[in-house]
């Protein structure tokens, strides 16, 4: 069992409140998908169980699977959607989650490369967010802190916004306003506008050159002083506009909703409070989108960059935006409303196991999409399973510092995704050679009393059954068949501890490389 510092424990009252706060959007975003599923005539998929419930939580907001210690004290709460919301507390507590969270987030804000030497510091930047999720502070606080940062990029790790765009060997020109408007579009806003910065849009739907560029002068005046990044009053921002022979002053403005831009304030404020604004539903739709594809692995719209500013829009998105806003930019009552939404609480498989889930159906969330884990979810996923405990920051140096390496080792031998967070993976010959032959699968199921949960359950589980349903909990967050049970009981009955062993570390390994295991589902 957790101790009492490791497991939350809401009192019947508080249950009630979460429940009420977020009942009514629930109940309105599960109308809107049933009506939509009855329009296109598909049928939904049954509930899934609570354990598979949890793995997807887990993995979407820790990076890792339920530990066996986890799901013990899960299965001791009492049933029900108070149950879930139990869980959400917990993860909620785990430094991992706001470490795992800030990790992701940090992807669409400046990307995964290092960045310039010496300005910019992306590892601040990334603890920084993850005080942040720490505290549950309001998204569109921390947003504005971001686009109007000021100050060193080591005391203000906010600051590493600006400074990330800051061209190597063109430092003297400091931070870069086209890069900045892109990551501001596109990552705050859901808007992709940056297409635009060379020519107007090719079909003349609505975006020209100036839109970009308008928005991109209001990053013009922010300079590298010594004390950091500063703003410098009235610089102009000049840009030679296609078919011109000059460059020209470009004004600041704003390519929609400009009743929302604040007329007075320094230009990056004005722009902070513009993009933030409860009224942007821009940045409200992108900031649902977005949490919904951590804990989907697929955002809701597609692609999670290009929300269209007029729609159609599909189901929930519009209802959930404007709970968000509601609820002050609350991630947390965000995640909490869509992991208790029916299209979040669906199987991946239909009712008929004679007839898989049709791509129609996934389509329409009729069914919870199937997606590859991503490496770092992969290499948690594994690092945990190998472990009875809970490798959370209770848990010790060395073991922390263990699964540190373990994660980075895998994720560089995999293939690091980078910015694309969300393009369709797929898997390749060398990964799966990886799983079957890599050091990681490899130590965490071999011989070893102290570290890994194989030796330590053949060692002392005197009941094969219980010893495969142990193995089935730690890795894959489920029991097993009957039929599983029976085939893998029989090779743990009447075996000298050192076959029984080898058996329980074979179980492991075939249960880490089997395809379920790799994926979110």
């Amino acid at each position: 069992m957790l101790s009492p510092s490791k497991t939350p424990a809401p009192a019947a009252v508080e249950g009630d409140r979460t429940e009420a706060s977020i009942r009514a959007t629930v109940d309105r975003v599960n109308a809107e998908f049933a009506a939509a599923w009855a329009e296109a005539g598909v049928e939904p998929a049954p509930p899934a169980d609570d354990l598979a419930v949890i793995r997807r939580l887990s993995l979407g907001l820790t990076g890792s699977v339920p530990s066996l210690e986890e799901i013990r004290a899960f299965e001791a709460r009492p049933e029900g959607p108070r149950r879930i919301q139990w869980w959400l507390s917990h993860l909620f507590e785990d430094s991992r989650s706001a470490d795992y969270l800030a990790e992701r987030y940090a992807r669409a804000f400046v990307g995964v490369e290092n960045g310039p030497f010496l300005v910019y510091r992306r590892g601040r930047l990334v603890s920084w967010l993850s005080g942040q999720f720490r505290e549950n502070r309001p998204y569109d606080e921390l947003v504005r802190d971001l686009i109007a940062a000021e100050g060193l990029w080591t005391s203000n790790p906010e600051a590493n916004f600006i400074t990330a765009t800051i061209d190597q060997n063109e430092k003297k020109r400091g931070p870069d306003e086209i890069k900045l408007a892109a990551r501001t579009t596109r990552a705050f806003l859901g808007v992709r506008i940056d297409c635009m910065q060379c020519h107007d849009d090719k079909f003349g739907d609505r975006w020209k050159q100036e839109d970009f560029h308008q928005l991109a002068a209001f990053y013009a005046g922010a300079e590298m002083r010594i004390t950091g990044v500063q703003d410098r009053k009235n610089k102009v921002y000049e840009f030679r506009y296609l078919g011109e022979r000059d460059e020209q002053p470009v004004p600041q403005a704003v390519p929609f909703s400009p009743e929302l831009l604040p007329t007075s304030g320094a230009p990056r404020e004005r722009l902070a409070k513009w993009a933030t604004h409860p009224e942007n539903r821009a940045f409200s739709r992108a900031a649902v989108n977005r949490v919904w594809a951590i804990l989907f692995g697929r955002p809701l719209v597609e692609a999670i960059d290009d929300i269209p500013l007029e729609g159609p829009y599909p189901p929930g998105l519009e209802s959930l935006a404007d709970d968000f806003v509601a609820h002050d930019f609350d991630l947390r009552h965000l995640i909490r409303t869509i992991a208790a939404t029916r299209p979040y609480t669906l199987d991946s498989r239909s009712g008929d196991p004679a007839r898989p889930v049709t791509e129609a159906e996934e389509m329409h969330w009729a069914a919870f999409p199937l997606t590859r884990l991503r490496p770092e979810q992969i290499a948690g996923g594994v690092t945990q399973a190998a472990s009875l405990d809970t490798l959370d920051d209770e848990a010790s140096v060395l073991r922390r510092i263990q699964r540190f390496g373990d994660r980075n080792q895998f994720v560089k031998r995999w293939g690091d995704p980078g910015e694309e967070e969300f393009a369709e993976l797929t898997g390749t010959i060398p990964q799966r050679l990886l799983m079957m032959n890599g050091n990681l699968v490899k130590e965490r199921t071999s011989p070893n009393p102290v570290m890994n949960a194989s030796t330590r359950i053949g060692a002392l589980s005197g009941d094969p059954t219980r010893a495969v349903e142990a193995a089935y909990l730690c890795v894959l967050t489920r029991r097993p068949t009957p039929e599983e049970t029976e085939f893998f009981a029989g090779t743990l009955e009447k075996r000298n501890p050192n076959a029984r062993n080898r058996a329980m570390e074979d179980l492991f390994w075939t249960l880490m490389n089997a395809t379920e295991f790799s994926w979110n589902h």
